[in-house]
Formats: structure tokens, sequence, C-alpha cells
């Protein structure tokens, strides 16, 4: 495995869940890691965090839905720590109303600005870089949404997590002749605060079979460090045990309905 020491790393949706142990991890290996996200206070936290595990923090508060913001992390990025050789795109969202009948325009396209185009402005705006250094990895988290579409993820995140798994595979194709690696990750149910935002937010006992975001962050860690001469191309992540998810689906169908 390639060691992290000293190597950069651009982190999005840092703030909690899987971006904040991700970040924290990345520390411990001694990474330098410019995070991003929308709570300062959270980010400032988490800078914290990273350095207490050894490694060097840095931060920018950005709404990757505004694509001019995702661009700009780029090159504050590479201000503040020179050249970059990861990138992880880790923000995203859905919206809480996810039958097609029932979703307004406003979250459709709210899901997709964070999902697609803030992964697409960022990633081309880093990419240069990285083509210059002669390597790099992009490493981004779809979701087994994408992989079975349904009313579970709901249809926009559905629609935006395969979306920007699509993007991932045509960079692939693209970049490798210039060394530089993408790898997308489609997690299954993982115990972070975005069920929060689902139509029927998960008990404790249905969260108890799910994953953590610790398991998610070794996911990216093993895209990130496998040698530079081989891909991780594609990992799905799931949980052993396979909840009942019926009533989920039942409340998902006539949420949003008039």
């Amino acid at each position: 495995m390639d060691s992290l020491k000293d190597k950069s790393v651009i982190l999005t949706g840092a703030g909690s869940g899987i971006g904040r142990v991700t970040a924290k991890m990345l520390g411990e290996m001694g990474a330098n890691v410019f995070i991003v996200g929308r709570r300062e206070n959270l980010l400032k936290e988490s800078v914290k965090e990273i350095e207490a595990a050894g490694g060097k923090g840095a931060y920018i508060s950005a709404d990757l839905e505004d694509g001019d913001a995702a661009a700009n992390v780029a090159k504050e990025a590479i201000n503040t720590f020179g050249n970059i050789q990861y990138l992880v795109n880790n923000a995203g969202h859905s919206s809480k109303v996810r039958a097609i009948r029932y979703v307004e325009k406003e979250d459709w396209q709210s899901v997709f600005n964070v999902n697609v185009e803030g992964v697409y402005r960022l990633s081309q705006a880093i990419i240069p870089n990285m083509i210059e250094q002669g390597e790099g990895t992009i490493v981004t988290i779809s979701s087994m949404a994408a992989v079975t579409p349904g009313l579970m993820g709901g249809i926009p995140y559905s629609s935006a997590k395969a979306a920007v798994a699509a993007m991932m595979t045509a960079m692939r194709q693209e970049l490798r002749e210039h060394n530089i690696r993408t790898c997308t990750i489609y997690p299954a149910e993982v115990d972070t605060p975005i069920l929060d935002n689902r139509p029927l937010p998960p008990d404790k006992t249905a969260r108890s079979t799910m994953m953590m975001p610790e398991d998610i962050a070794e996911a990216i860690l093993l895209c990130m460090r496998m040698p530079q001469r081989t891909i991780v191309q594609d990992m799905i992540v799931s949980p052993t045990i396979q909840r009942d998810v019926s009533e989920d689906m039942k409340i998902a169908k006539s949420l949003g309905k008039k």
C-alpha cells in the first residue's frame, strides 16, 4: 500500500459523517487534508481532529450547489498545500420527497447541483494540476441507489448518483493515459446524518445493522492507497444484514402528494 504521509487531499463533505471520519483517518496517516463543507464551525472542529491525529488541516466553507464555488475549491487547495494528489468527492444530499410524481423542480435541481454539477466543476478544476504532476486519484462516493434505483433512495438522488458514476467511468477512460485514476464507491445504508432527511428517519433498531462511517472511510482509503499502477474502479459496500424497508417504501410513495 502507498503511504499518504505528506500527500495532499481535497475532501468534500467533511464536517460530519463519512467525510469527518475520513478526514481524521487521513490525519492519522500524516496527510495534508483540505476539507470542504458548508458549516464553518464543524469544519474548524474537523481541522483540529486532523492536526491532533498528526496531519495538516485547512478548510474552506463553500456551498457545492454553486458550480463556481466548487471550482474555486481547487484553486484555494493548491494555494494552501501546493500540488494535490487526491480528490475525494464525498459531499451529497437527497430530497425528502422521493416520488417522481411529487418532487418539486427546486429539490430535483438542488440534488443534481451538489451530486453532479459540484463534482464535475471541482474535478475539472483539479485535473490540470494532476496532469502536470503525472499522477492523481479521484474517489467519488456514489450510492447503491445508482445500482438499484427507486423510491428507497429517491428518484432525484438515484438519478444523480447514476449520473456521477457514469461521469467517473468516462473520466477514467479519458485520463488513465495521464496516470490519473477514478474510483467510484457505491455504499448502501450508512448511519450518518443524511438519514434524518428521509421520509421515515430510521430509529435505533433500524440503524443497528447499518454500516458506520468508518466502514466507508476504510473503503476510500483502500482506493487511495492502492499502488498507482492499480485502479479500484468500482466498489459496492453494503450491510451484511438486510433490514425490512417495506414501511420506508410505503411512506416514500405518497410523501409530497397534494
